[in-house]
């Protein structure tokens, strides 16, 4: 018999015992190894976070959280809709009550018909376009790697000017997350062993992401070279690992005050927080932009250089080249349009 994973992935409070949603649903140590290694650490996490908002709901009304009764749930998802709660945030505590249910090997209450009916009224009329990370690509994303800091000055005495570690790993992280079109999360779990040297650039391995969760198959993601070494990925990915001495481990990293590297990987919600901030370096309104513009952006200018949506979906794996018009319908709404012609 195979054993439970002995250290799940994920977050070690997750880890404690599974999901913690409920207390009346006992799981055995390898079970609960399982079932964290079933999820991603994010999801886990909200799924705890959403049940207990639910939980927390159903004692205050005296109802049973589980087994949740139909009347139980459109009660909630109709105070929920009422109270201002996105579609997306209401969609998502669905899902963690499913998913309690299923480990409680209960029937799914989502989906009684009762519940179905309120809940296809609440996205007609509540329903609104998914918000959209504004995309982070030239020209502006060239201001914003300008903008970044290349040398340490130190106030402290004596002390001679040193580059700037944190300037060089935001170069490499917009950059690599640009044009390899990377999601946060993935761009977090790089190490440098998933880097491998090709005469045209680089290959990324990526062993799982949100299209590939098991891994079996990792994807293969390419950085080729550019003219301008300013602008290429691979000379400044290089120049990055190169200073702050990383030859193994996670390959972007933190940054102390001392200007030396942690060792220890970023975390998704970091990589947020450092686009951001590379952004209003350049004097822009950070409003709007994340993690998300650099793949955004790539799939936006490519499409404007004319690469065909396949061309494009190759890069960023997208399963569906319908996805992938989400990124580019503003741009396309300009072209060839007599509105622009009107002379007015």
């Amino acid at each position: 018999m195979t054993p439970a994973p002995s250290n799940p992935p994920g977050d070690p409070a997750i880890r404690t015992n599974a999901l913690r949603l409920l207390d009346d649903v006992p799981l055995t140590g390898a079970e609960t190894a399982y079932v964290d290694a079933a999820r991603a650490a994010n999801t886990l996490r909200g799924y705890r976070s959403d049940w207990g908002e639910y939980a927390t709901w159903c004692a205050e009304r005296g109802r049973t959280p589980l087994p949740a009764a139909p009347a139980t749930l459109t009660g909630y998802l109709t105070d929920l809709a009422r109270a201002g709660a996105k579609v997306g945030t209401m969609s998502r505590r669905l899902s963690a009550i499913k998913f309690a249910h299923r480990l409680a090997k209960l029937d799914d209450p989502t989906a009684n018909a009762r519940v179905l009916a309120v809940w296809e009224g609440i996205r007609r009329t509540h329903g609104a376009p998914p918000e959209q990370s504004t995309p982070l690509m030239p020209p502006v994303l060239f201001d914003v790697l300008d903008a970044c800091p290349v040398t340490k000055v130190w106030k402290t005495k004596g002390r001679p000017p040193e580059p700037d570690l944190a300037g060089a790993r935001d170069r490499a992280l917009l950059l690599v997350g640009f044009v390899a079109a990377l999601r946060r999360s993935e761009l977090a779990a790089l190490r440098v062993e998933h880097v491998e040297h090709h005469p045209r650039g680089l290959v990324l391995t990526i062993g799982r992401s949100k299209t590939n969760q098991y891994g079996d198959t990792p994807d293969l993601v390419v950085l080729p070279r550019a003219a301008n070494p300013a602008r290429c990925p691979v000379t400044v990915l290089e120049d990055w690992l190169q200073l702050a001495r990383i030859d193994a481990g996670p390959l972007l990293q933190g940054i102390t005050k001392a200007n030396k590297p942690t060792g220890r990987a970023l975390n998704p919600e970091s990589v947020n927080a450092l686009v951001q901030q590379a952004v209003s370096r350049a004097g822009i309104d950070p409003a709007g932009y994340s993690a998300h513009s650099l793949r955004a952006g790539f799939v936006t200018y490519a499409h404007l250089r004319g690469a065909s949506d396949r061309a494009i979906a190759h890069q960023t794996r997208h399963s569906s080249l319908a996805t992938l018009g989400t990124y580019v319908r503003i741009h396309d709404a300009w072209t060839d349009n007599a509105a622009t012609a009107l002379g007015l």
